[in-house]
C-alpha cells in the first residue's frame, strides 16, 4: 500500500553510470536541494561493493539536504541495461557485474521509502521530456550514443516499456549481416556502427596508419584514451576522423529512420558524450539522413533536437518517474 504523496515532497533521483554515479534530492519542481557525485567503483570493487556505494551515496545526499530518510517521498534510480520494471530487478549489467539484482527490494528494505528502478536511458529520455529538449512532445524518442548506444521513448507523457521488461534497446537493433561482428552477435548492430567505442576503434587504425596526426598528438594510439572531446578536437584537423564521425552519425540516422517509421514521433532528442562534444555536426547529419530514409509521409513530421540537461537528465527523469508512480497510486 502506498502512502499519499506529501505536500512539498522531497525526492531522490539517482543515475548509476558505468564510471560515475550521481544522486540529487529535489522538490516537486525538480529544484535541487543537494547533490553528490562519486565514482561508481574502485578498481577492486565487486558487484556487492557497488551496491554498498549506492546506499552510502543515498545516505550522504539525504544528509547533505538536511533531511532524514523519513522525509523522503520516494527514490527513482536509473541503471544501465534491461530492468524487470514490475519487480525492480536489474536483469543484466555486464559492466558492473550485476545479474538479477533485486535493487528495488534491497533499497526499500534499507530506507523505508518507495523505490522505482528504471533503465538509465529511459530515465534520461524522461528527464528531457520533463524539462529539456523534449518538452511538450506527444511522442519523443531519445538516442544517446556513448560507450554504447541507448534509447528511450515517451508516449503521451508515459515512458514506453514492455509488459515486464524495459525496452527500446535500440543499440542492439540488428543492421548489417555482412558487417564485422562484435562479441557473440550474429549481426552487426546499430551500436557497433555508431558508438564511441566503434568510432574509437576505427580512429585508432587511422592513427596507426599515420593518417590522423592530430588525434595522435592529442591522445596517442591507445583508443581507450579517445574520449568524446578528443575525437571532436581531432575531427577539426584530421579529415579521416571527421569522416569516421560523420559515418557514425549517418548510421544513427539510418537506424532512427526505422524507428520513425514504427513510432511516428514528433521529436527525436540526441544526447550522450559524442553529441555533447559535436552537437551541430551530429544533429545535422542525423537529421539529413533520417529525412532521406524515412517514408515520405513522415519526412516533415518530426524535429531532431540536441539534449539540454547533460548529466542531470537521468537524475531528473528518475525522480520524475517515482513521482509519477506515487501520484498514480494515490
Amino acid at each position: 500500500n502506498r502512502m499519499p504523496v506529501k505536500k512539498k515532497s522531497k525526492w531522490v533521483g539517482f543515475d548509476l553510470g558505468g564510471t560515475k554515479m550521481l544522486a540529487a534530492v529535489m522538490d516537486d519542481k525538480f529544484k535541487k536541494k543537494a547533490s553528490v557525485k562519486k565514482r561508481t567503483r574502485n578498481s577492486d570493487d565487486g558487484p556487492s561493493d557497488i551496491l554498498e556505494r549506492i546506499i552510502a551515496t543515498i545516505e550522504e545526499v539525504i544528509d547533505d539536504a538536511g533531511l532524514k530518510a523519513s522525509d523522503i517521498s520516494g527514490l527513482g534510480i536509473g541503471v544501465p541495461g534491461p530492468v524487470d520494471h514490475k519487480k525492480g530487478i536489474v536483469m543484466d549489467t555486464p559492466n558492473l557485474g550485476w545479474k538479477n539484482v533485486p535493487l528495488k527490494r534491497t533499497l526499500e528494505k534499507k530506507f523505508g521509502f518507495p523505490v522505482r528502478v528504471a533503465n538509465d536511458v529511459d530515465a534520461g529520455t524522461y528527464g528531457e521530456y520533463i524539462g529539456g529538449a523534449g518538452k511538450k512532445a506527444d511522442c519523443l524518442i531519445g538516442a544517446f550514443p556513448g560507450t554504447g548506444l541507448g534509447g528511450g521513448c515517451v508516449v503521451n507523457g508515459k515512458i514506453f516499456q514492455g509488459a515486464r521488461f524495459t525496452c527500446m534497446e535500440i543499440g542492439h537493433f540488428p543492421m548489417m549481416p555482412q558487417a564485422p561482428v562484435w562479441g557473440k552477435r550474429q549481426f552487426a548492430t546499430l551500436e557497433t556502427l555508431t558508438s564511441r567505442l566503434c568510432v574509437s576503434k576505427e580512429a585508432a587504425v587511422e592513427v596507426f596508419r599515420g593518417r590522423a596526426p592530430a588525434l595522435d598528438k592529442i591522445a596517442g594510439s591507445d583508443f581507450r584514451r579517445y574520449k568524446s572531446g578528443a575525437l571532436a578536437e581531432a575531427a577539426k584537423k584530421d579529415e579521416v576522423i571527421e569522416e569516421i564521425v560523420h559515418d557514425a552519425a549517418a548510421w544513427l540516422g539510418v537506424g532512427l529512420a526505422g524507428f520513425v517509421n514504427v513510432f511516428a514521433p514528433d521529436v527525436i532528442v540526441l544526447g550522450g558524450g559524442m553529441v555533447e562534444a559535436m552537437p551541430k555536426q551530429f544533429r545535422d547529419v542525423v537529421e539529413k539522413t533520417m529525412k532521406r530514409q524515412v517514408m515520405e509521409v513522415y519526412r516533415d513530421s518530426f524535429e531532431v533536437r540536441v539534449a539540454e540537461l547533460g548529466d542531470d537528465a537521468a537524475v531528473i527523469g528518475a525522480a520524475g518517474l517515482i513521482m509519477e508512480q506515487e501520484q498514480d497510486d494515490v
